[in-house]
């Protein structure tokens, strides 16, 4: 999985995501006000988290140990990281309200190996001071450059070039920004 090669799931993996559900259980039974508990808690969850990162309940990830988060970003309520494999956000992103980040890829052509498990993660990238509007998805292996704005309900299948607003399903670019 590591290697994002095709992989089929074992008890360690399973041990992993276990100990990220128990720390996302505290995190996200944390009170309103409880803004240093769920900072300490995050810090034990993510592989990476700079200053003043702000991640809002209800957060759901895979392992965590995978999630790199940059210097300021917010990652707003009810948001999926589906971090098989890395997910980077760098500095200052904004993601919006019940956003995906789905590193997951199974087999396509070979529904056997698909009902097996078998699958295989991506790494997903966000450039500095992107933006992701409400109820964007991001697909796996897809990298999103600096200072690009997602519009809300995007599925975002392809990589993103820099300074570009993006939106629709597929999402593809409308306008440079």
């Amino acid at each position: 999985m590591l290697r994002n090669e095709w992989y089929l799931d074992e008890p360690d993996l399973v041990d992993d995501r276990r100990r990220c559900r128990r720390l996302l259980d505290r995190f996200n039974a944390t009170g309103a006000d409880d803004d240093a508990g769920r900072a300490t808690i995050l810090r034990q969850l993510v592989g990476r988290v700079g200053d003043d990162v702000v991640v809002m309940p209800r957060f759901q990830c895979s392992y965590g140990t995978q999630i790199a988060l940059g210097h300021r970003s917010f990652v707003n309520h009810d948001a999926l990281f589906m971090d098989d494999a890395t997910i980077t956000l760098a500095a200052d992103v904004r993601i919006g309200p019940r956003t995906q980040l789905l590193t997951a890829q199974h087999p396509v052509a070979d529904h056997h190996r698909r009902r097996d498990g078998w699958e295989r993660p991506l790494p997903i990238s966000i450039g500095d001071d992107t933006w992701l509007g409400a109820g964007v998805i991001v697909c796996p292996g897809v990298t999103i450059g600096e200072n690009a704005v997602i519009g809300a309900g995007s599925v975002v299948t392809r990589d993103v070039p820099d300074q570009v607003l993006a939106a629709g399903n597929p999402a593809r670019v409308i306008r440079e920004i």
